[in-house]
């Protein structure tokens, strides 16, 4: 593993943090109305980051 895999890996797994952290933020601050739209749009900013929950990451 080249030393720019090592830095992409750390950064997928140091960016979930501040994505679920915004999620919760959304729900509290719309009390969960918009639960849906906001997961969906969750998943399509991390899978255009590469960051896909469904995929296991890879070392």
């Amino acid at each position: 593993m080249g030393i720019f895999d090592k830095l992409k890996s750390q950064a997928r797994k140091r960016g979930k943090e501040p994505s679920d952290a915004a999620e919760r933020k959304i729900d509290e601050k719309t009390g969960g109305k918009y639960e849906d739209r906001v997961d969906t749009g969750q998943q399509h900013i991390e899978g255009s980051l590469g960051m896909d929950r469904e995929r296991p990451e890879q070392q």
